[in-house]
Order: structure tokens, then sequence, then C-alpha cells
């Protein structure tokens, strides 16, 4: 091949490419290479993170995130807790302190509970499996645990269910008296006067 024939392809190829690149930076308005490759990695990896934590993936390409529980499927319900917030008063470290929440579905249909969380590992809530039908009532039991926590506390439960709205908040409160080290330690540093 002739010199002026490698040169002219040479040139060519090198046109082509500049044209593509303008082409690509043009359909990405701006955005640098570098950022759309790490959005793809995030969006894949949001994608395998959504596929493994939903046996059905969503529709409409909808972001979904996996520390929030779904709203369980089924026709929307009605609950009504014949108490949403219980006082256990004044209690001791390292007790365990049971409560449960009553409740009736007041809808027309099944209920589903698909979660109920504490606010913290301190409070573990224990909820109905299976479907509450329309009239029935169930229990919402929780258990708190103050362990080493003192003075008042709140904390919450949060119910998700086929509600509107989908989630349910119920508290629990209580006044924790110090242990006997921590009221030897607080009287150790108060001053006496007088004999």
């Amino acid at each position: 091949m002739n010199e002026n024939v490698k040169n002219g392809l040479l040139v060519g190829i090198a046109i082509l490419t500049l044209v593509n690149t303008v082409v690509l930076l043009t359909q990405d308005e701006g955005v640098s290479y570098e950022k759309t490759a790490l959005n793809a990695q995030t969006a894949n990896s949001n994608a395998a993170i959504t596929q493994t934590s939903n046996a059905n993936p969503p529709a409409n390409d909808q972001q979904v995130d996996p520390f929030v529980p779904e709203k369980p499927a089924g026709p929307p319900t009605t609950i009504a807790f014949e108490n949403m917030e219980h006082d256990f008063g004044t209690i001791e470290q390292n007790t365990t302190n049971p409560y449960t929440f009553s409740f009736t579905n007041t809808g027309d249909k099944p209920l589903i509970i698909s979660d109920a969380k504490g606010s913290c590992g301190c409070t573990v809530p224990d909820y109905p499996k299976q479907p509450v039908m329309p009239g029935e009532k169930g229990e919402i039991k929780v258990v708190y645990s103050p362990g080493k926590q003192k003075n008042l506390q709140t904390k919450t439960v949060t119910i998700t269910a086929n509600t509107e709205p989908a989630t349910t908040v119920l508290r629990i409160k209580a006044n924790v008296n110090p242990g006997a080290e921590d009221a030897a330690d607080a009287n150790a540093g108060s001053i006496q006067i007088g004999g």
C-alpha cells in the first residue's frame, strides 16, 4: 500500500473516532464517562439487591428500597387499636417487661401484617403471621428490656400492613430506675453538707 493511502486511512479513522465521541457526549448531555460508569455500576448493584430482596421485581422500573418493608399485597383494610401507647411506669434496669396491644380488623378485607419493628433492640414485637379476618381481634405482643438504660425512655413499634397509611406506630414509655451500681456512682459524686 502506498504511504499516502495509509495516511488517508489513518486520518479517516481518526475523524470517525472523533465524530463518534462527539455523538456519545451529546447523547450523555455532557455527563462524564466516569460518572456514567459509576451510575451504571450503582444501578446494577441496586438491581441485584432488588432481585434478591423481592421475589417479584417492581413494575414500571420503580426503585425499591431493600430496607423498607413492602406493603403487603391485598386490598386495603382498616385497623383499630384499643391503645396506641402504654406506660410501664417505673421499672428496674435489666428486667423484662411485656405488654400486649390488642386490635380489631375494622375493615371488610383480611388484614395482612407484613412486619413489626421496634425502634431499638430492646423493644421486640411479635405479631400475627396469618391474615386477621374482618371483625376479628388480634394482638401485637411487645417485650421491653431496658438493660442499662435509665431515666425516662420512649420506644416505638412500627406495624406495616395492608392499611392506609401502610404503617401504624405504637409507643411504649417507662421510667427506668438506675441500678444500685449507677446510684452508688451518683452518690459518690455528691457533696454532703452538715453533720
